[in-house]
């Protein structure tokens, strides 16, 4: 039996200490006081320790059933999603003229990693209708707003995203769904989308999908492209579930994990959909849930990795084997724990520097888009346009990365089935996958982001870095042990972005060759730069009382590990990059 306790400590000091959230001029953060968000995260941790995480291991291990045409979930996931829905925490940053609370993004994003942790699988049920209540949020008509939004935000519906079908994934542009236009408004949609999570389910009344398809005689690729809400149960006069729209489930698709989520098939045999903004815009809709997805899932990478670790390192605390080679640590037992042993230290150490990271990573993109949405800040939309491909791509990456390293305490034992391991693993392999594949991300940072904007968004990424540096220099200690180790890692990151553009005009290949490369070094200096920026913050911190000795001391040493075993390898990937394309292409398709 697997276990799970929010890491609220560490969640405060974030929000506080290194943010200082309840100083800041957002809208909205000054409500945001350590009481208030202790208590939200507090209840949030209780819920997914007791309700939710004890039917992680039963989502697994029963799956989802198609059974006359209607999905049936594990045991236990309705009377949870009644929780989830009865405890407001679905709207929790909501618009609150459609009945949500109003919280920031940044407050939401904690309380997700919490509802990941315990389990990720049930958690996408209501993560998907975020992601569609917020494309019908910015995009919507007031109608629309109206119609959908109460539900959505109420979760007494749930939503779902359609993009791919059998003969094209990440090419939308081969896109064949089509949408014929009825002559009331709505039109026809025929078409078959494939891997659509939370596609049906028996949790709520209704599940309004948002379908890309193709309006006949437009434009030829992505720029044809239309978006439409297709309710599967249409609304009556009143707004509630009415007529059954022809959209049915063709199979559940049999998965290596996320078992408790229905991935499905989804046919639209002439069901009749309703534009969601301008005729062949879909894109541009559909990109408000692909990012808001996409950030989640960077998300989901760490928080999966959160929870392997905790049962790592507690297995790790109580399993006894061999004897500490400097001399037996516990003799009064017949052998000391694995947790004394270097390389099982050395494993947790870098499943903890990761995590810990990597949550700072994502609440200071979070607070970005907050700044953005609730401020009007372009440049903080920017910059944080640039950092999804980064957070989505490595954080998966790294978090199925550890997710493995948390089996490998375990031995053997990690292996089978009853210690909960292996679907850790599993469930975490997805990530790295959906909301577009790592290797898309990393086209799409090299493709697109870096040069966006005339490559202002990059320059700012590189001046803040600087900056911190410059006004904490005076620092010895955070000097020696955070800031030279940062500015050598962003050295290198330049480095790579200027060889692009040297060789990247002259040879595309040159830049894309690299693209995965640059974006775990990108990756690597984000996360150096939050791991400085958390050194500072509990220097801050103890002076204030705010956190105990021994946790800042934890925060030290845990950062100092990244800083010394992990940044360095932005030296490795920037040889990588600058090695060019010749042996990438070299080889004729046939030959490999």
């Amino acid at each position: 039996m697997t276990s799970y306790a929010a890491p609220i400590d560490d969640m405060q000091f974030i929000l506080h200490d290194m943010l200082d959230a309840p100083s800041s001029d957002i809208p909205g953060y000054g409500d945001l006081d350590r009481d208030f968000t202790a208590a939200i995260i507090g209840e949030a941790g209780k819920l997914g320790s007791e309700v939710l995480h004890p039917l992680n291991a039963v989502g697994d291990r029963e799956g989802c059933r198609l059974e006359n045409g209607t999905v049936r979930t594990p045991t236990g996931f309705a009377d949870a999603f009644d929780a989830l829905r009865d405890g407001g925490w679905t709207g929790l940053d909501c618009d609150p003229a459609f009945g949500g609370q109003g919280l920031p993004y940044l407050l939401q994003s904690a309380v997700g990693e919490v509802f990941v942790s315990s389990n990720m699988a049930f958690n996408m049920y209501a993560g998907l209708t975020h992601g569609a209540y917020s494309a019908i949020h910015t995009h919507g008509s007031d109608d629309q707003k109206a119609t959908y939004l109460p539900h959505l935000v109420s979760a007494r519906w749930t939503g779902t995203m359609n993009l791919t079908e059998p003969h094209c994934g990440t090419d939308l542009g081969l896109m064949r769904t089509r949408a014929e236009p009825a002559g009331d408004g709505s039109y026809v949609i025929t078409g078959q989308k494939i891997f659509i999570s939370a596609g049906d389910h028996d949790l709520t009344e209704n599940i309004i999908h948002l379908v890309l398809a193709r309006i006949p005689d437009g434009p030829a690729g992505i720029k044809g492209i239309s978006l439409f809400i297709v309710p599967k149960y249409l609304p009556d006069a009143d707004g509630l579930p009415g007529a059954a729209n022809a959209v049915s489930v063709g199979k559940i698709e049999e998965k290596m994990g996320i078992h408790g989520n229905a991935t499905c098939v989804m046919n639209y045999d002439g069901a009749t959909g309703f534009l969601l903004g301008g005729e062949h815009k879909g894109m541009r809709a559909m990109f408000t849930m692909m990012n808001e997805a996409r950030i989640s899932v960077g998300l989901q990478g760490y928080a999966q990795a959160e929870l392997a670790y905790q049962n790592a390192r507690d297995y790790a605390r109580e399993r006894l084997q061999g004897r500490d080679v400097t001399g037996a640590r516990a003799p009064d037992l017949p052998a000391d724990p694995l947790i004394v042993h270097p390389d099982i230290r050395r494993n947790l150490m870098d499943q903890k520097a990761f995590v810990e990271g990597a949550r700072a990573l994502v609440f200071w993109a979070a607070h970005l888009i907050d700044r953005s949405a609730r401020s009007g800040d372009g440049e903080a939309d920017g910059l944080v346009s640039l950092l999804t491909p980064v957070i989505k791509g490595v954080l998966s990456d790294r978090g199925f990365d550890s997710t493995v390293a948390a089996q490998q305490v375990f031995g053997g034992h990690g292996y089978v089935t009853e210690t909960g391991m292996s679907q850790f693993v599993r469930d975490a392999r997805i990530t790295m996958i959906y909301e577009g594949a790592n290797g898309v991300q990393a086209l799409d940072l090299v493709g697109r982001k870096l040069a966006q904007d005339g490559g202002r968004h990059m320059m700012a990424f590189f001046d803040e870095i600087k900056t911190f540096i410059a006004e904490n220099k005076a620092d010895a200690a955070l000097n020696a042990d955070f800031l030279e180790p940062l500015k050598a890692a962003s050295k290198d990151l330049q480095a790579a972005a200027m060889y692009f553009m040297q060789e990247g005009v002259k040879n595309p290949h040159a830049a894309l060759a690299g693209s995965y490369d640059f974006m775990h070094l990108f990756g690597h200096v984000c996360l150096g730069y939050m791991w400085a920026r958390m050194a500072r913050a509990a220097g801050t911190a103890r002076a204030a009382g705010t956190a105990t000795d021994a946790f800042c001391d934890t925060k030290l040493t845990t950062g100092r590990h990244y800083m010394t075993r992990q940044i360095p390898a932005t030296r490795l990937h920037l040889a990588r990059i600058t090695a060019g394309p010749d042996h990438v292409m070299a080889l004729d398709d046939d030959a490999f």
